[in-house]
């Protein structure tokens, strides 16, 4: 089996080594514990440090997922966008995922399992949105081995959570959300669920990061635990030390196939909010702006004339979109949205998908040297659309007085215009050659870029940015920020005058 980050589900056969979320007979990721009576284990260790008390209130919780769906769906050379996403991220860190041989299916048909716990009496059940994925029908073994069948509540693929229904005739045990906010690096946890299909299985281990990003939608924000999970945990729970849970197991790292002690879980306080909405309307409708952002660095902020960095540097607004509507503008820095601060991108794209299309909210945006305060009216996020996304790296550097960044600039003549192939309607003045040892080159500055605006004024020439970046070096200002157009896109990029 290839090393791949898999969403765990597992197939009738033994899928592809993307581990995130459910797998094809055999995968699983952790497995929830029921939640009874809290009381019962009150985060105390047994003798020995046994956590026996709380995989006995838990345990009876905790339930596997069935799917039947066709071949097509779970053929060893097909994987979910989040798995694409997935292996996109680790192979941007130069950690190479091998693709698994396609393989024939002989059956028109194939079983997939996950994992997934009771969090209501009634049979309301919680699991990955990739464990039921293309599912033709859904079935849920029960701890005692009763096998029900399920109804989709609703799904969200974006945060990959899925609500499920079961009518077992009775009250069922159930399972309490935790606060995954109070977990810290280093606090004990369990993963409950059934690894490829031999039965619920109990792991523990540490909390190793958090926050972790996968680039796989506005909602990364994973917990990276090191208790073993494999194929089939998907949709379990991620319990603390009271039983309660602080997290969905949802991918794992492998480079094998199996555990190698890198699992990611979405954390509960991300998940509940979510499986509310999904209880409540079968399905979330996120938010859209219509923006694409960058961090707001220490040379940006000396820049623009921010005290310190934080918030998130709006690098384009696309046409006829919220953003543009609201009178958003390339340079301006959003932070906060409804007076909830903003301190990075990715808090932009995860505030704004949270809200409904068509509420109107508040935006606080640094432009020009003071705060403003803008209205959006939200958009409707169609697939493939991006709440946000960082477009830049960061900039490099030190502060210095000296407005010199290393660059020879030309003008943009009708000969440059073709050799890069640019439209009339882009002025500003191409970056000739970069020194290599200077700050301009630091920060990222190539030959061809050409500099259309600095410290948000358009220029129109090579003068415009020499006066400009002059008057900002006159100003007192650590560094200076150039927006940049590089094949099509237009990119902020801080430049320090301290290397210069």
């Amino acid at each position: 089996m290839s090393p791949i980050l898999r969403q765990h589900r597992t197939a009738a056969l033994v899928g592809a080594a993307i581990i995130a979320g459910a797998a094809c007979l055999p995968f699983a990721i952790n497995t929830s514990k029921a939640f009874a009576a809290p009381s019962d284990t009150g985060g105390i260790l047994a003798a020995g440090g046994s956590f026996a008390a709380i995989v006995e209130a838990d345990k009876p919780a905790v339930v596997t997922i069935t799917t039947t769906m066709r071949t097509t769906d779970v053929s060893a050379d097909q994987q979910s966008p989040m798995d694409e996403q997935f292996r996109q991220f680790f192979e941007d860190q130069g950690i190479p995922l091998p693709r698994q041989a396609p393989r024939n299916q002989p059956s028109q048909h194939a079983m997939a399992l996950g994992s997934g716990f009771i969090i209501s009496p009634d049979g309301v059940i919680v699991t990955n949105n990739h464990v039921i994925d293309n599912a033709l029908d859904i079935k849920v073994t029960l701890d005692d081995g009763s096998e029900l069948p399920a109804k989709l509540i609703g799904t969200d693929p974006k945060s990959d959570v899925a609500v499920l229904k079961i009518a077992a005739g009775k009250p069922l045990q159930t399972i309490a959300w935790g606060d995954s906010d109070r977990l810290k690096l280093g606090d004990q946890i369990l993963a409950i669920g059934n690894p490829f299909g031999i039965g619920t299985t109990v792991t523990a281990g540490i909390v190793s990061a958090r926050g972790r990003d996968l680039h796989s939608g506005p909602y990364d924000d994973f917990i990276q635990i090191d208790a073993p999970i494999n194929h089939g945990n998907s949709g379990g729970p991620l319990v603390d030390r009271e039983g309660k849970v602080v997290g969905i197991n949802t991918a794992i790292y492998s480079p094998n196939g199996g555990s190698v002690g890198v699992g990611f879980a979405i954390p509960s306080d991300e998940a509940t909010a979510i499986v509310a909405k999904l209880e409540k309307n079968g399905s979330i409708d996120h938010g859209y702006l219509g923006v694409q952002i960058q961090p707001v660095t220490k040379d940006v902020a000396d820049a623009v004339g921010l005290d310190k960095t934080g918030g998130a540097l709006v690098a384009a607004v696309s046409a006829d979109t919220p953003a543009a509507e609201a009178g958003l503008k390339p340079g301006d820095i959003v932070t906060s949205v409804g007076g909830e601060a903003v301190k990075t991108p990715k808090d932009l794209s995860r505030l704004v998908a949270d809200l409904s299309p068509g509420t109107r909210e508040s935006l606080a945006v640094w432009r020009d040297g003071k705060t403003i305060d803008l209205n959006v009216t939200v958009g409707a996020n169609a697939d493939g659309q991006k709440q946000a996304a960082a477009t830049s790296p960061e900039a490099q550097g030190e502060a210095s007085s000296q407005p010199s960044l290393g660059i020879g600039l030309a003008d943009l003549t009708p000969d440059v215009r073709q050799q890069l192939d640019l439209p009339r309607s882009v002025s500003g003045a191409v970056v000739a050659n970069v020194k290599p040892d200077k700050s301009a080159a630091a920060a990222g500055i190539q030959s061809g870029d050409v500099i259309v605006a600095v410290n948000d004024r358009p220029v129109h020439n090579a003068r415009d940015v020499k006066a400009a970046i002059a008057e900002a070096g006159k100003a007192g200002r650590k560094s200076v920020l150039l927006l940049v157009e590089r094949d099509g896109n237009k990119t902020f990029v801080a430049v320090p005058f301290a290397a210069a």
